[in-house]
């Protein structure tokens, strides 16, 4: 009888070994092709919870699948530690920031460690870390220097409770993405980084496998649309701007302008907007900052605005167009201005009823003799009222037209737009990576000298949310000295979005020590790109986004030689409980821990990638995990209590016995290559019963038992990665497991040799016939026809045709 399986004492034992022998640090001095795999790395919030098992686990079976394949695989971790929950951890407990995530870090690792995966920690990355965030400050140093990053005031998003501006990406349904509260508008100076001028390249996704719906979800991010710029004549007292420019999707429509609308952060209106309607515009102004976008574009909320008083001058008829401000138009989109078209754009044409503007029919609807219209006409038709150039064309004519019009007067012209905004990255909170940029009344906006990185957060800082950055009140960090001149300057006392340091993060682990940049070159060249990246969907439209931005900027730059970093992006699914997204709020959070102690993480890691398909996720239910406990003991009892092979073995079984290991192969290669984890251990289960059924016959020789138990073992290795450790070392192999080759399988011998014919009349099932795999169509049609259970569907009827699909069935078609 074998000695009983004890997971915890089995899996301390070769932690402990792996970590002392480094069996997973991995070089790139190595003949093996290499493999990149790369899990998100986890936000230091404090415990790891099963989720992020769930993230963690099936990922570290598909690392050591391709190491046992014969890759040099790289698969790293490390911790993103700065941001927002950390510093608003500190203030309510009233503890530094860097002690709470240096503590949680701690914990992480030590549950990351217990799960057995392949990291190799001594490429470990802590984002907070100072050896760490002084690359993060060089690279918005070259993005500065190359244009990419500027400073600009602009109506920004804020979340009141969080006192912290948010991107656009972190505003989800007009709600902060942290807390749940409404975001609202103010206009601060921000520093942004150009994104936009990737946007068409973002659009693409060419020579990478993601999923469609992360690339259509990039793709409407971008938001790109063809159409026109058109300008109108201002003519206003006192303000130097001669014309508004607006984008449209409709140049044919220009002829029916009757007004125009400004978003109320247009920097404009408050030039234009005429004494006696001041009041009213600055009322309205003030009621649009405390609205939402998504409320602000409502097709429920009624459209309403404030006539400025103001007029431009539509260049084509030379008509005047009063200009209104109104919350439907967004400043972030276009030029913060449109041109109004009652007659054909259902918005306008509500905001015209209201208002009892003009409206003026320029595309003919269907069967049109000039009435008034009940409704916005939206649809095709002839261009008139548009002027001798334009009349009786049609409106799909009239829009390259117009803007070829427009174009040669130098009013406008084809042009494309973008949703897409640059990216905001300033953020008025503490705990991230100071903006390294000094001002100096004389000098202007200075950056931080590159050896004078990192620009360290200071320790004594106090966090109080009050709308400023807490390092504003460190006098000694605020205050310093101009680079150029020497004179008195101050800091920007703003951090970056840590989502910066995402940017780059896998760039980093190529390297981690490296002193001299961010990364070593060559070691770079030798892993990147990504081949693997796994996490989750949530982050496509923001971490994923900004990291293929970052990757294209400094390949511009030079400084890589590719321009997308994740290759293959996969999306797990997330696990739920109680119905809903584990979060400590709602007190449905399962540590992992517990089931670790009791059963191992053997079991734990087995049964999450048999809940269910990786990709879809599920409900977390600790009822089946039992069940994958006692199927370990089974797997741990089949392979070491003794096999005793009978007097004659039965050539039959050892037939089938080697044709089920080959099978089961091919189809855990398969499984594990696709990332299909669930069917994968389904069918090491069916391996498992056959294999306790020959060897309670003992019928085949204890050699091919032998061969039978190895493949087992190495089969399962990736998902347990210790018992089986444990398993092969008492079955007499050499240490360790880990190191073997993954076994191959045999087409020849995985081959059935009887198969299942199904046979049908008029395509209902009639009989069912073993017949040898090797079967022709003339044989199984003769069976078919022949056989007892389908004649009496046969007799009095005329054969139409017969339908044969090898291997599988005949389906007898008769009148």
């Amino acid at each position: 009888m074998a000695d009983r399986y004890n997971p915890r004492e089995i899996e301390a034992k070769w932690q402990q070994r792996w970590a002392a022998g480094r069996l997973y640090e991995v070089t790139e001095d190595d003949n093996r092709p290499k493999w990149y795999a790369l899990t998100m790395f986890p936000y230091t919030s404090g415990d790891l919870h099963i989720g992020h098992w769930y993230a963690m686990a099936p990922s570290d079976v598909h690392a050591r699948f391709k190491r046992m394949q014969g890759f040099n695989v790289l698969h790293p971790i490390g911790f993103d530690s700065f941001g927002l929950p950390a510093e608003n951890a500190a203030i309510k407990r009233g503890i530094h920031p860097r002690t709470w995530t240096m503590s949680n870090i701690e914990n992480m690792r030590r549950q990351l460690k217990s799960l057995g995966a392949i990291y190799d920690w001594s490429r470990e990355v802590i984002t907070c870390a100072p050896e760490y965030y002084k690359w993060t400050q060089w690279f918005f140093l070259k993005l500065y220097e190359h244009g990419l990053a500027y400073r600009s005031k602009a109506p920004v998003n804020w979340c009141p409770k969080c006192q912290t501006v948010l991107a656009n990406e972190q505003v989800v349904e007009g709600k902060c993405e942290r807390c749940d509260t409404h975001v609202i508008h103010r206009d601060l100076e921000q520093w942004f980084f150009r994104i936009t001028k990737y946007a068409d390249e973002l659009r693409e996704h060419k020579g990478i496998d993601w999923p469609e719906r992360i690339k259509t979800m990039q793709r409407n991010w971008v938001g790109r649309s063809e159409g026109a710029e058109v300008s109108f004549l201002l003519d206003h007292p006192g303000v130097a701007e001669k014309e508004i420019r607006v984008f449209t999707t409709r140049p044919d429509t220009l002829f029916g302008v009757t007004f125009m609308v400004l978003a109320p952060e247009h920097p404009l209106v408050a030039r234009i907007t005429i004494p006696d309607r001041k009041a009213a515009v600055e009322d309205y102004i003030e009621k649009a900052r405390h609205k939402t976008d998504i409320e602000r574009l409502s097709t429920e909320k009624e459209k309403d605005g404030v006539f400025t008083g103001a007029y431009v001058t539509n260049r084509v008829n030379d008509e005047k167009v009063p200009i209104f401000i109104a919350d439907y138009v967004l400043s972030s989109y276009g030029t913060g201005a449109v041109m109004a078209v009652p007659a054909h754009d259902e918005r306008d044409f509500a905001f015209d009823k209201k208002y009892n503007l003009p409206l003026k029919v320029v595309i003919s609807p269907p069967k049109w003799k000039g009435q008034s219209l009940q409704e916005a006409y939206t649809g095709p038709g002839k261009m008139v009222h548009s002027g001798k150039l334009f009349d009786g064309m049609t409106n799909e004519e009239g829009i390259a037209a117009v803007a070829d019009f427009l174009k040669k007067r130098r009013w406008g012209g084809p042009t494309v737009n973008y949703k897409l905004r640059d990216w905001l990255i300033s953020r008025q909170r503490y705990w991230g990576a100071p903006i390294p940029i000094i001002y100096c009344e004389k000098c202007g906006i200075v950056p931080v000298p590159e050896h004078d990185l990192p620009v360290l957060l200071p320790e004594e800082a106090e966090f109080k949310p009050t709308g400023e950055s807490p390092l504003k009140y460190v006098e000694s960090f605020a205050n310093t000295t101009c680079p150029r001149c020497s004179g008195p300057a101050k800091r920007e006392t703003d951090t970056l979005d840590t989502f910066m340091c995402s940017n780059w993060y896998f760039l980093r682990y190529c390297s981690p020590h490296f002193s001299r940049g961010p990364f070593d070159p060559g070691k770079a060249h030798y892993w990147l790109p990504v081949d693997l990246y796994t996490g989750g969907a949530e982050h496509a439209v923001m971490h994923l986004f900004y990291a293929r931005f970052f990757t294209k900027a400094i390949r511009d730059m030079g400084l890589i030689d590719f321009g997308e970093p994740f290759t293959k992006l996969f999306n797990q699914g997330t696990i739920i409980c109680q119905h809903q997204k584990m979060s400590k709020s709602r007190g449905n959070v399962v540590n992992p821990d517990e089931y670790v102690n009791e059963l191992g993480a053997d079991t734990v890691r087995a049964y999450l990638m048999f809940i269910g398909p990786w990709e879809q996720g599920g409900e977390w239910d600790d009822s089946g995990i039992g069940g994958m406990s006692r199927w370990l003991n089974r797997v741990w009892n089949l392979v070491l209590d003794e096999y005793k092979a009978g007097a004659s073995g039965g050539e039959k079984t050892r037939v089938e016995l080697k044709r089920c290991m080959h099978q089961t192969i091919r189809k855990v290669t398969g499984d594990i290559d696709r990332l299909r984890f669930n069917t994968m251990i389904a069918a090491l289960m069916e391996y498992t019963n056959f294999m306790m059924k020959v060897k309670e016959a003992g019928s085949v020789p204890e050699s091919d038992w032998k061969e039978a138990v190895d493949a087992l073992i190495l089969l399962l290795a990736p998902t347990a990665p210790h018992v089986t450790e444990e398993l092969w070392d008492k079955t007499g192999h050499t240490y360790s497991i880990h190191n073997q080759r993954w076994p191959k399988w045999d087409d020849a011998l995985a081959a059935e040799q009887e198969i299942t014919l199904v046979v049908q009349v008029n395509g209902k099932l009639r009989d069912r016939i073993a017949v040898p795999a090797t079967i022709t169509k003339e044989e199984a049609t003769r069976l078919a026809l022949e056989s007892p259970r389908v004649k009496p569907y046969l007799d009095g009827k005329e054969l139409a045709s017969l339908i044969y699909v090898p291997g599988k069935l005949v389906n007898i078609v008769v009148r």
